[in-house]
């Protein structure tokens, strides 16, 4: 379980932890030896810890008398906690027959009660346990659910099982090898898991424009369409390829250096580029994404040229890439910087052809 919050005097405290018999808490300014101060706790954090810490017992006891599933280990989560069974299937009936039985305790108002024996009290060989620490002294703890359970815990508890409102088994998650894990929210936790799911539910009709239950069946349309949407867009990002290059192509007289942006378009756009204009004799350089954050380049052209240009158009651009025969391509995070790169490419053919 985790530990308790809250303020010595007006200082928080951040973090307590055991050392053999004493607490030891920690927090961020020193506080004055024999000050009297008032210690105020964080009585949210702790009733919350308290409901889902007896919630598991309640949980791995009803789950051992019903289908003899024994708890290994468990989980206090932040959001939601888990119980390890060793088992390696548990079905949908048997989490529905566990949570109905649990429910139904709850509501019976059964008692929690917490008692303190001698370490070497027979009785405590007849109780619940995991064994106790090898640094344990003086008593320790047992918390009965009177009729239900009887178990060594040095946690907070509540006193009786109405205080956990209600159980909620959210469903099994494959465990370690042959366990199983539960996954489970007592009492406030399930009021706010209610709360978030309203506000998604209230959210999506507002956005889908159609009643909860049609929810699921507007996001596969929508789903459907954006695949579709996807699949045509691509293509037609290939046709505008293949137009641009067979473009330059045509021309008279093409230029020894080929340099084009666009916002949309992708690794495969730039190649299709490339491979249509061919790159014996031309410089690529290309680009796709937003001018003025990240996105990706392409240098193709005579081989000796992309190896000796590559790197250093990578450099200009801010990011990393990679190549071979004659390509090299990569990631930019300084799309704005295009100009100096088209400036040492123009610099490099003009020394290679000085009449370029």
């Amino acid at each position: 379980q985790p530990d308790d919050r809250g303020l010595i005097g007006d200082v928080p405290v951040l973090r307590v932890t055991r050392r053999g018999t004493e607490a030891v808490h920690f927090v961020p300014a020193a506080l004055e030896p024999g000050a009297e101060v008032l210690l105020s706790l964080d009585w949210e954090r702790r009733f919350d810890h308290m409901q889902q810490h007896s919630g598991q017992h309640l949980i791995s006891a009803v789950a051992e008398q019903m289908f003899g599933f024994k708890t290994t280990s468990w989980e206090l989560g932040r959001q939601r906690s888990v119980i390890e069974l060793d088992t390696p299937l548990v079905t949908a009936e048997q989490v529905e027959a566990l949570e109905r039985s649990v429910n139904e305790k709850i509501r019976d108002r059964v008692p929690v009660i917490v008692r303190e024996l001698a370490a070497d009290d027979p009785e405590v060989e007849t109780v619940r346990s995991r064994g106790l620490p090898d640094d344990h002294a003086g008593p320790v703890r047992v918390v009965d659910i009177k009729g239900i359970d009887s178990n060594l815990c040095c946690g907070t508890h509540v006193s009786n099982l109405s205080d956990l409102q209600v159980i909620k088994l959210l469903g099994m998650e494959k465990g370690k090898k042959n366990k199983t894990n539960l996954v489970f929210l007592v009492g406030n936790r399930v009021l706010k898991s209610i709360e978030q799911s309203h506000s998604t539910e209230k959210a999506l009709t507002s956005l889908l424009k159609n009643g909860p239950g049609e929810h699921v069946e507007a996001v596969k349309r929508l789903q459907s369409s954006v695949k579709l949407l996807q699949k045509n867009n691509l293509n037609l990002l290939r046709d505008i390829a293949v137009l641009i290059a067979r473009d330059f192509k045509s021309k008279p007289a093409p230029k020894p250096l080929f340099v084009l942006h666009r916002k949309e378009g992708d690794s495969e756009f730039m190649n299709i580029i490339a491979n249509e204009i061919g790159t014996e004799e031309t410089l690529l350089f290309l680009t796709v994404g937003d001018e003025k954050e990240a996105g990706l380049f392409l240098l193709a052209g005579p081989v000796e040229a992309v190896e000796n240009l590559g790197p250093r158009v990578a450099e200009l651009l801010g990011g990393k890439g990679a190549g071979k025969r004659g390509r090299f391509q990569g990631k930019a995070a300084k799309m704005s910087r295009r100009g100096e790169v088209q400036a040492l490419l123009q610099e490099f053919i003009s020394h290679q052809n000085p009449g370029a």
